[in-house]
């Protein structure tokens, strides 16, 4: 790895980051506050008029006189990363692939949780799970992240495996989170059975998918017949793309799995955000937490 190419990169997206950074302690996240906004933190003597609710049971019948339990309040951010490395997101469409897309909005997330001093994890797949670690705090423990994503371009051909392992990062990630966290699912979720792990993640945190998207999902360039490809499973059709009729039936296509995908992460309360490989990442993701301020 190219240190001094990295450092630089990551200066670059700090000075990014910290405008996100702002944007994020303002998003209306629960898991910005631990617990609520409180953790356990001491017992101390009860005194007349504490509330009888906050004594502290064990420690009064250890003791012999009565305690009460004392909270503080818990204000680190504890982010998680899921990103999608799958053969289906290295598809460029002029110059641009949903994974490279993808690694830009990850690296922003990372360096603005560290701007708020907050626990960053993550997990990188394709068929196989490639890397995970749990939440910690920080700047090595950025560093070590942003290298790995840094590195996910360079994966050697024989250490990537057809498929995506969507639903087992999904479950490797709930088993990661000792706490509520801030999750970004970064995938273009063209995967098969996640919805349920996805589901059971947002009920114990706060969950948003960013579906990364290329124009190409909806508009066909004028090419005539082609071959395609299924990067993943080595299937292969031939697509006329002249035709104005096949042309109206993919663009359908798409919005149909589009709406449901939408409507599926509403349902389980988790936020969707479309991210195309045509958008500026900084200003979707800006927008996007700005819209939960408000």
């Amino acid at each position: 790895m190219n240190t001094n190419r990295l450092a630089k990169k990551a200066s670059q997206l700090r000075l990014a980051a910290i405008s996100l950074a702002e944007n994020m302690r303002n998003g209306s996240f629960k898991s910005l506050y631990r617990g609520q906004g409180i953790e356990f933190s001491d017992v101390r003597d009860y005194l007349a008029g504490d509330n009888v609710r906050a004594i502290d049971w064990n420690v009064t019948a250890r003791m012999g006189r009565a305690f009460i339990k004392q909270y503080a309040e818990d204000r680190e951010l504890s982010v998680f990363l899921i990103l999608d490395c799958s053969s289906s997101m290295e598809i460029a469409f002029h110059g641009v692939s949903p994974l490279s897309q993808a690694t830009e909005a990850a690296a922003l997330l990372l360096l603005a949780s560290e701007q708020n001093s907050g626990a960053v994890g993550a997990v990188f797949f394709d068929g196989k799970i490639q890397f995970s670690c749990e939440p910690k705090s920080g700047r090595e423990n950025s560093m070590m992240i942003l290298s790995k994503l840094d590195k996910i371009p360079a994966i050697p051909k024989e250490e990537k495996v057809n498929g995506s392992l969507l639903s087992n990062a999904i479950l490797g990630a709930a088993k990661l989170l000792k706490k509520r966290s801030l999750v970004f699912i970064l995938s273009d979720f063209r995967s098969a059975k996640w919805e349920k792990p996805f589901a059971q993640l947002a009920q114990k945190n706060d969950v948003v998918a960013l579906r990364i998207t290329s124009p190409a999902d909806t508009e066909l360039p004028d090419l005539g017949t082609v071959s395609f490809t299924d990067p993943e499973t080595g299937k292969k059709g031939l697509f006329p793309t002249l035709s104005k009729r096949f042309k109206h039936e993919w663009r359908e296509a798409n919005m149909r799995r589009t709406e449901q995908w939408k409507d599926f992460c509403l349902k389980h309360g988790a936020s969707p955000v479309i991210l195309s490989t045509a958008d500026d990442a900084l200003l979707v993701l800006s927008r996007f937490f700005k819209q939960k301020a408000r």
